[in-house]
């Protein structure tokens, strides 16, 4: 794609012809919404992306994008991810699923992929709750939360998810709010810009299901963290990771400078092999009529 065609990528070049189908107000927008301005932002042709989502209501949103999609198993969207890294390393990977789908059953692989240091961005649509299955509590849920299956109240303590790919040795960690899509478009298109994992999670409401963390819950408590000499101190970031309750940074909470090497950087076949397969991949001009005509044809 040429420099020209590239400078006029705009927003519109993401839409698909499939209108979502989340319930009204939920937060799922505002990720669809902001990750398609980061894409514009940057300039990112859909040809270079490649989508990945795990089974949740988010994780539809590759049906809503014009761009590569893989809808994978619940939990396993970052090892298919990962492997998307490895076959195409000039691909823009981004995994997009919930918390359940990544703090729940996925655990053990969000713990292996922050460690192992992939160059993938990670959008998780926290909203404290089960929404495609219909209410139950999830790993982020506050201790004493009732749903269907705490009707006394969970029992368990939430985890911390930004805390936990810090710990887990992740080189960008971030907080985004579903109900500010323009500052998550920024946070999302700093963390693709990252050369390694970038994590982001992402707090939304469920307006369905979850009566208590709503956007007025979350604007009440979230304020943006000014970035300062100290973004990069792991002592200093330690205490922004964990700090919730009645005060939410929300921003970029930690980048790694230095930042290390990536999985890919450090795999000698990667580095000796000549293959860039995104060169040989069909190339889109959103202001070409045979756009739209090729659009028709995929979601006719």
């Amino acid at each position: 794609m040429t420099t020209e065609t590239r400078e006029r990528i705009d927003i519109s070049m993401y839409e698909g012809h499939v209108k979502p189908t989340w319930c009204p107000g939920c937060g799922d927008f505002g990720v669809l919404n902001a990750l398609k301005g980061a894409l514009a932002e940057l300039k990112i042709p859909p040809h270079e992306v490649l989508v990945v989502t795990g089974i949740g209501c988010g994780s539809k949103l590759p049906d809503y994008m014009l761009t590569y999609g893989l809808l994978t198993l619940h939990g396993r969207p970052l090892p298919f991810a990962t492997g998307a890294r490895l076959a195409n390393p000039d691909l823009h990977v981004i995994v997009v699923d919930g918390d359940g789908d990544a703090y729940g059953i996925g655990g053990n692989h969000l713990i292996h992929t922050a460690r192992r240091n992939p160059n993938i961005t990670h959008i998780v649509e926290n909203n404290q709750v089960y929404g495609l299955t219909k209410g139950q509590y999830s790993p982020t849920s506050e201790h004493g939360y009732v749903s269907k299956t705490s009707p006394r109240g969970s029992i368990e303590q939430a985890i911390a998810p930004t805390a936990l790919t810090f710990a887990s040795g992740a080189g960008f960690v971030a907080r985004g709010f579903a109900g500010a899509p323009k500052d998550l478009a920024r946070i999302i298109a700093r963390g693709i810009e990252f050369p390694g994992y970038a994590h982001i999670d992402v707090l939304q409401p469920c307006t369905t299901f979850n009566k208590v963390n709503t956007y007025d819950w979350y604007r009440e408590r979230g304020y943006d963290y000014e970035e300062t000499s100290e973004l990069s101190d792991r002592i200093a970031a330690w205490n922004r990771v964990q700090q919730w309750g009645e005060q939410i940074p929300l921003g970029v909470l930690y980048e790694a400078s230095p930042r290390g090497p990536t999985y890919e950087e450090q795999m000698a076949a990667l580095q000796q092999a000549d293959v860039h397969p995104v060169a040989g991949t069909a190339e889109h001009d959103p202001h070409d009529p045979r756009y739209d005509a090729l659009k028709r044809q995929l979601f006719s």
